[in-house]
């Protein structure tokens, strides 16, 4: 049995992932804020309440991330993922930019994962644990231009993830920038290619393979690796 943290806990992807590891007999740590709607959430305890367990941490607030490592200090975490995301303001060209959209994007987008994996990384360390956090094939230099907050935000988030990995190699801790792929969630939209359930299926034999002779690689979901 595994110990999995996972944030953006209720929704879409992440709620996905917690159904699949807790559908296989794993330990699931869901994070989320408490503003979230939690509904979903909660029916999949109420399904599997003994490999399921809710904590409440804004993953931008540096207080409730140091709060719920507190609360998990004792806990190795096997596998931690930073799956908390958001699509940046309505906003976001270079001429016409929401600028407090951006800052917002960049601290939930770029900052929360290594503020996150730096929490835990006592956890990760004691269960000699793996790092993932999802990215997107949209911060690949030479993208196009539009959503241009998100973008640079996951293009920052993937240099981040790549200095960690660096850093951590040396540990034995891989860490991987996963592309989840085009997803049908609120920020996909309905006209992506695959469910959340198929994207999480695909991420889970993943990253069970993932080990540190391929710490800090930019993967997509079906193995493919991504260009910067």
């Amino acid at each position: 049995m595994a110990v999995v943290l996972i944030t953006g806990a209720n929704r879409g992807i992440g709620l996905a992932l917690v159904k699949a590891y807790a559908g296989r007999r794993d330990r699931v740590i869901a994070c989320i804020r408490a503003t979230s709607d939690r509904d979903a959430l909660d029916a999949a305890v109420a399904a599997a309440p003994k490999w399921i367990e809710v904590i409440e941490m804004d993953v931008s607030d540096p207080l409730e991330i140091a709060r719920a490592r507190r609360r998990l200090e004792a806990e190795p975490i096997d596998v931690l993922i930073n799956n908390a995301g958001i699509g940046g303001p309505d906003r976001q060209s270079a001429t016409d930019m929401d600028f407090d959209g951006l800052e917002e994007a960049f601290a939930i987008n770029t900052i929360a994962p290594l503020r996150v994996a730096a929490a835990f990384l006592p956890n990760v360390k004691a269960a000699k644990g793996k790092i993932v956090t999802l990215s997107s094939q949209m911060g690949s230099n030479g993208a196009s231009a539009d959503n241009l907050a998100y973008r640079a935000s996951k293009q920052a988030v993937n240099r981040l993830m790549r200095g960690l990995a660096s850093e951590l190699k040396p540990q034995g801790i891989p860490v991987l920038i996963v592309h989840p792929g085009w997803v049908k969630t609120e920020m996909g939209g309905e006209g992506a290619q695959l469910s959340p359930e198929e994207s999480a299926a695909q991420l889970l034999k993943l990253i069970d393979k993932f080990d540190i002779a391929s710490t800090g690689k930019f993967l997509a979901w079906n193995g493919k690796e991504l260009a910067w």
